[in-house]
């Protein structure tokens, strides 16, 4: 059964804006978190109520996000958060993976563990991640990986390969180049029967991850688990049930 609130941090990225819009089609409350201050409020405050979701201001500060939490009691939590170098060099974050990927994941996570009621987390995390790792995208997300494992929480965490689409705003230039190129060799690979590896390192859109999510992270996993692109492409080959 749907718990009878979903709170939805990141909701203006990419695959936040689709998660939303995936929610209020099942019928589900959302509260969709958009930050304070974003030059864009109006218009994502006008977007998020016209789809009938509810939009928060909450500042990204601790007491603030814990009393949020505490006194909203959402049964599910969504953590979208993300950013790019070139985003956080216009607002002057130094270190953008540990200061938002990590850091305001983390801010959420302790939130929710704190809200008393135990809500379910779905951590959109990514093939790869791993602490021990160079690649600073891949171990901040790792580092969160392992705070959620050890926090109270049901938990459910999502790790696609590339998440891509014509409709994409932001400009992630190898992400654009490489995606197609993969994609294109995994189908290959998928002919000669490599379907497996096919499903799992494939590109997913913002619409398909957002509907594998929810499907999964609402309805049809409990408890604890984790997800890569191939459970999301089987959950969306299976009929609705949300």
């Amino acid at each position: 059964m749907l718990r009878p609130l979903t709170f939805v941090a990141g909701a203006t990225g990419y695959t936040g804006r689709a998660v939303v819009a995936t929610l209020r089609a099942h019928g589900v409350p959302v509260l969709a978190h958009v930050r304070p201050g974003s030059t864009s409020a109006t218009e994502w405050r006008a977007r998020f109520e016209s789809l009938g979701a509810e939009v928060d201001h909450t500042p990204w500060d601790a007491p603030a996000l814990n009393g949020l939490l505490a006194h909203r009691q959402p049964g599910a939590v969504f953590s979208l958060l993300g950013t790019t170098r070139a985003r956080a060099k216009r607002e002057g974050i130094a270190d953008p993976y540990e200061t938002i990927d990590y850091g305001l994941s983390a801010m959420l996570l302790r939130a929710a563990s704190a809200a008393g009621n135990a809500p379910r987390f779905i951590y959109l995390s990514a093939l790869g991640a791993r602490e021990d790792t160079r690649n600073a995208y891949l171990a901040a997300r790792g580092k969160l990986e392992r705070e959620l494992r050890a926090s109270p929480l049901p938990y459910l965490i999502v790790r696609p390969a590339f998440i891509t689409g014509s409709d994409r705003e932001e400009s992630r230039p190898a992400e654009r180049i490489a995606a197609p190129v993969i994609d294109a060799a995994l189908a290959v690979v998928g002919v000669l029967g490599g379907r497996t590896m096919r499903d799992r390192y494939g590109s997913l859109t913002a619409a398909e991850l957002a509907q594998g999510m929810v499907t999964l992270g609402l309805h049809e996993r409990e408890g604890r688990g984790e997800a890569d692109a191939a459970d999301i492409r089987a959950a969306l080959r299976r009929p609705p049930s949300l």
